[in-house]
């Protein structure tokens, strides 16, 4: 059940040699605007660092990385709103040859709220996936890619408030909202038990597949709020589940007895957003399954919402054959013609398992260790962006060393900052380990750890541990 994985071209590990000098620039622009908004301060008067604090764990982690990660705190305190002028920043970004639209996107933020967004969307990625995420999304064009990539960590931020809400509270928290008479959590628990979408396992080309059964859905069963508060926090759910390197995923939507009852274009079109404007370049294929006859004119009106690239990822396959090109039969559900004997049961909140969450004291010494590996990462970065021939490669390498380290950091990070969910409770996301959706390969690579080990043991040399097998990446 291995999966062989070619990294494609533009991604971390694959990059031709104008696709690199891209990144560079990049980061390069990055810094520029650090630079930039340390001079000035907060633009048109944002609020400070203080009165954007939330009550929440997360953003008590968010005062905390505030400091530090890709974007770098001058020295220097920057300006309370009521001393910045208002247009300086705006003519800076114009010396500098930046387009203007940086300055709208983050005329909401401090420098402080600038730097933790982004180190936020990181976690447990490579800086560099995320940079390239947008590059690829906007055909390498530097300045569309900036401002592609700050609307989306503004979204993230302002709007969705991922790290803030979304995973600190999870499904625990909404159920004992939802338990107190709140309707929003209440609804968004219905989207949970619903089994309407879930990810599991993967396909051909090692991605996830997150599958949605359309027939169980109807826009009148709860409120808009609910439906898209899922759906981010089932994507970024999802995203945990990436065994590097791949990087994006399989979504299938399941058409089969689908009516028009089923149809909600508001919910449609806030997905085609999610990921062509805040997710871009995490899918990997759409697969639409069985569409009825009267799927057809609803296709030509969407079709019509999403951007060229995402319309090129979508294939109508009908029948288990169909699916067959996409999804090995022993990974594909029986339901759907497969043979995989497995079906969707949500698992409910255990009692206690978010008890980690409140030891601030130990997720405070994770946060301080994170906030010295990022400081590396970017004097490496720094280093790497003017450096050529031998010495460039030799940071390459650095880079990808601290990148690393900063991916384990976060799984040490990651039980005291977000609450687990079913991924965690069916056993599927091990603290960083590679992901293993299927019990007899789970079985498999259980045996070959121990095997591991007691070898280890015996030979006492655990620099010549052999490295996982096939199935377990």
């Amino acid at each position: 059940m291995a999966t062989a994985f070619h990294v494609p071209t533009g991604h971390v590990g694959n990059l031709t040699s104008e696709q690199e000098e891209k990144l560079r620039d990049f980061w390069r622009t990055v810094y520029k605007l650090n630079d930039v908004y340390d001079a000035h301060g907060a633009p048109n008067g944002s609020a400070t660092p203080a009165q954007l604090q939330r009550t929440t764990t997360a953003s008590s982690q968010q005062s905390q990385s505030s400091r530090w990660g890709l974007f770098r705190r001058s020295t220097a305190e920057p300006a309370s709103p009521q001393q910045t002028e208002v247009n300086a920043t705006a003519q800076e970004l114009d010396r500098l040859g930046l387009p203007r639209e940086l300055h709208d996107v983050l005329s909401h933020h401090t420098p402080d709220t600038i730097r933790s967004m982004v180190i936020g969307a990181v976690k447990h990625e490579h800086p560099d996936s995320l940079a390239l995420r947008f590059l690829r999304a906007r055909k390498w064009d530097l300045d569309k890619a900036l401002v592609m990539m700050f609307a989306a960590m503004d979204w993230r931020y302002r709007e969705a408030r991922i790290d803030q809400d979304v995973i600190p509270t999870g499904d625990g928290g909404a159920l004992e909202a939802g338990e107190k008479g709140d309707v929003l959590s209440r609804d968004f628990v219905r989207q949970c038990r619903s089994g309407k979408s879930f990810a599991h396992g993967t396909d051909r080309e090692g991605r996830p597949i997150c599958y949605i059964r359309v027939r169980l859905h109807k826009s009148s069963d709860q409120v808009p709020e609910s439906v898209n508060r899922y759906c981010t926090y089932l994507i970024e759910t999802t995203r945990l589940t990436l065994n590097p390197p791949c990087e994006t995923a399989n979504l299938l939507f399941d058409m089969t007895d689908f009516t028009l009852a089923n149809m909600d274009y508001p919910f449609v079109k806030f997905l085609i957003k999610c990921f062509e404007a805040n997710y871009p370049e995490s899918l990997g294929v759409i697969l639409i399954h069985n569409a009825p006859w009267v799927f057809k004119g609803i296709w030509k009106m969407i079709s019509g919402w999403m951007d060229p690239v995402i319309r090129s990822k979508v294939n109508f396959t009908y029948g288990s054959k169909d699916l067959d090109q996409f999804i090995a039969p022993e990974q594909l559900l029986k339901e759907l013609g497969g043979e995989e004997d497995w079906d969707y049961t949500y698992l409910e909140p255990v009692p206690g398992e978010n008890d980690l969450m409140k030891d601030t004291e130990t997720r405070d010494r994770i946060l301080k260790e994170r906030k010295e590996l990022a400081s590396q990462f970017e004097v490496a970065t720094q280093k790497w962006i003017k450096a050529e021939g031998t010495q460039a490669e030799e940071l390459k390498d650095e880079r990808n060393r601290l990148a690393a380290e900063l991916r384990a950091n976060y799984w040490r990070l990651d039980p005291y900052v977000r609450a687990r969910c079913v991924l965690d409770r069916q056993g599927v996301i091990q603290g960083g380990k590679p992901v293993v959706w299927y019990p007899d390969v789970r079985e498999e690579t259980a045996v070959e750890e121990i095997d591991t080990k007691e070898k280890a043991t015996v030979n006492a040399a655990p620099a010549t541990v052999a490295a996982p097998s096939a199935a377990a990446a």
